[in-house]
């Protein structure tokens, strides 16, 4: 029987390990590790209850202490852009920005980037400087320059 069981934990074994192949997010490596130390258990004659809570607590010590330093070498980590940068930043308008057309090109840092308007009624026309309120995917949300329409810097970006 305790071989029976041993090969029992070695095919879950297995199956988690090819499980976290499959994912990459170290989702059930610390399982897989339980499972041998159960087979193990299990191959040197352990009755079935000892080889559950060997399982157990192998998986429950190796997932508390190893998860959070495996996740700070092996996890991908965010990559920022300088496209942060752009926020507040002064662009020009190529092409008229309208939502309602869905139209709209700025240039900033020496990019075109699609443009819209922060909100619907506003548009900007060819040749016209703008803020950058947001960046949503691949595009910029406009605001309009304080300058041109009487506001200060704090109150159009009091939503940021």
């Amino acid at each position: 029987m305790s071989l029976i069981m041993a090969i029992v934990w070695l095919v879950l074994m297995i199956a988690l390990v090819v499980v976290e192949v499959a994912t990459l997010g170290l989702v059930c490596i610390w399982f897989a590790i339980g499972a041998l130390f159960a087979a193990i258990v299990a191959v040197f004659g352990g009755p079935w209850w000892l080889q559950l809570i060997v399982f157990v607590v192998v998986s429950a010590v190796t997932l508390i202490f190893t998860k959070p330093i495996a996740k700070k070498y092996f996890t991908d980590k965010i990559q920022k852009t300088n496209s942060e940068d752009l926020i507040g930043k002064k662009v020009m308008i190529t092409e008229d920005v309208d939502n309602i057309r869905a139209t709209g090109v700025a240039v900033a840092s020496g990019l075109e980037w699609t443009a819209r308007a922060k909100e619907d009624s506003v548009t900007f026309i060819k040749g016209e400087f703008a803020l950058v309120h947001a960046i949503e995917g691949v595009k910029l949300i406009l605001v309009k320059c304080p300058q041109e329409h009487g506001a200060d810097e704090k109150e159009i970006f009091q939503y940021k």
